[in-house]
């Protein structure tokens, strides 16, 4: 505990899809993940955000908790069609409004805000126009992040352009595993780059509106290995760590793309791109869960396919392959090739937690993890890496994308069918760490 900063934060992560629900109330338009969980096959069990936590009827509830639990912040993000029904033009007032009581029932509670502009929701109006592959997209998203900056950024001082960028694009357009569910070589080097312009756009329009930004960008990175350490596997792991790892930061953060997608993206690079996209930055979010093995796989659009962990890899009762040490490693490599602050915005454990009969949820496979993860954070730390916060994924369980309800990574335990919350015991231990932590800073 010693090696954190005296204003080292703790937090707590969600998303607006993944909790809130309500998705016809009040105005809200449809994203491209309500028309994913109506797509036979999109979702499994034909799951879908359409209830999900009812957030955006319990969020004080939800604040309460996280106030118990003794957080310092909460990343959150904002709903693109809850605030702009068809992606652009008319606002919607109750879609503002809410986020102004959740932002303001957050501060009374003494829990910074922290939030995130883009989370994988876009407007169905702005995908039927083309979405990311539309090199429009860029000012759709810079019109959108103008308003929620107006609105908010009197209370509001920690802001992200974006969550996971090489997720939901590569996924979106390149692998069918997410919305909007694309297979197509070009319209995905496009989306990659259309992000990166709205990326900086969006910085730019914050850094306008908003006295004192403190402004960052969330990236999914893990290392990229070959499966089996086998030769043929080591070019599909090459390429797979650029889209995956560097095919973001590196033209956010260092002016340039990596190699392999920059002789590929080259036709879309329009002079004066590059500085658009390279904007300065204050901080580096990082969500990571564990390391890919990449295989070779002809089949799919870039030629390659995820592998499997070695079968030997340790679990530490978690269930999947757990490599704590990749997590030091890869702060260790922010450190030495972006040289930023780092705000590690999502860390965690899913799991099929379910209550006893006392009514208690006992996950100790969610404490090791955290336990071992948080012990790696501190190696990092020590080694010279500049940590500045860390937030666990996620305070509810939620609505987990193409797995729908099966997969649960809160602390606290959501039953879907009563809205009941309940604190795991991930939650307590959770709460103890904030403890410790603050009274050794």
């Amino acid at each position: 505990m010693t090696s954190l900063p005296k204003d080292f934060v703790w937090g707590v992560s969600t998303s607006a899809y993944q909790i809130e629900g309500a998705a016809a109330v009040d105005g809200r338009g449809p994203s491209i993940w309500d028309t994913r969980c109506r797509t036979a096959g999109g979702v499994v069990n034909g799951d879908s955000g359409d209830v999900a936590c009812d957030h955006y009827h319990r969020y004080a509830e939800d604040v309460a908790l996280m106030r118990d639990i003794g957080v310092g912040a909460y990343r959150f993000s904002v709903a693109w069609p809850r605030v702009l029904p068809r992606g652009r033009g008319a606002v919607n007032q109750p879609g503002l409004d809410f986020y102004d009581r959740l932002i303001d029932t957050v501060l009374e509670a003494g829990i910074e805000p922290w939030l995130c502009v883009y989370h994988w929701d876009l407007p169905q109006a702005l995908q039927d126009r083309g979405g990311w592959a539309d090199r429009d997209s860029a000012g759709w998203y810079a019109d959108y992040t103008t308003l929620l900056a107006r609105r908010y950024g009197d209370r509001v001082k920690r802001w992200i352009t974006f969550n996971e960028f090489s997720v939901f694009t590569l996924f979106g357009y390149a692998i069918p595993w997410a919305a909007p569910g694309i297979t197509d070589r070009d319209q995905h080097l496009r989306a990659i780059h259309h992000v990166n312009l709205a990326h900086g756009a969006g910085v730019d329009a914050i850094r306008a509106l908003v006295p004192g930004a403190s402004i960052g960008a969330v990236h999914n990175r893990q290392r990229v290995l070959p499966e089996g350490g086998r030769p043929e596997n080591a070019e599909a792991a090459a390429l797979l760590d650029e889209h995956w790892n560097l095919t973001f930061c590196d033209p956010q953060l260092l002016g340039h793309y990596p190699p392999r997608v920059a002789r590929a993206i080259e036709p879309y690079v329009q002079a004066g791109d590059m500085a658009r996209i390279c904007r300065p930055m204050d901080w580096f979010g990082l969500n990571h869960y564990g390391p890919i093995f990449a295989r070779v796989n002809p089949d799919t659009t870039w030629g390659y396919g995820w592998g499997d962990a070695p079968p030997d890899s340790p679990t530490y009762g978690v269930g999947w392959a757990v490599f704590p040490d990749a997590f030091r490693d890869e702060l260790m490599e922010i450190t030495r090739r972006y040289r930023m602050p780092i705000v590690i915005t999502e860390n965690g454990c899913g799991g099929s937690d379910s209550p006893d009969e006392s009514g208690v949820i006992d996950d100790q496979h969610r404490i090791n993890y955290l336990r071992l993860y948080n012990a790696s954070m501190h190696e990092a730390i020590r080694g010279g890496a500049d940590v500045r916060g860390y937030f666990v994924w996620s305070l509810l369980d939620n609505f987990e994308w193409g797995s729908g309800y099966g997969n649960r990574f809160g602390i606290v335990h959501v039953d879907f069918e009563s809205q009941k919350r309940t604190p795991k015991a991930s939650a307590r231990w959770y709460a103890d760490l904030i403890k410790r932590a603050r009274s050794a800073a």
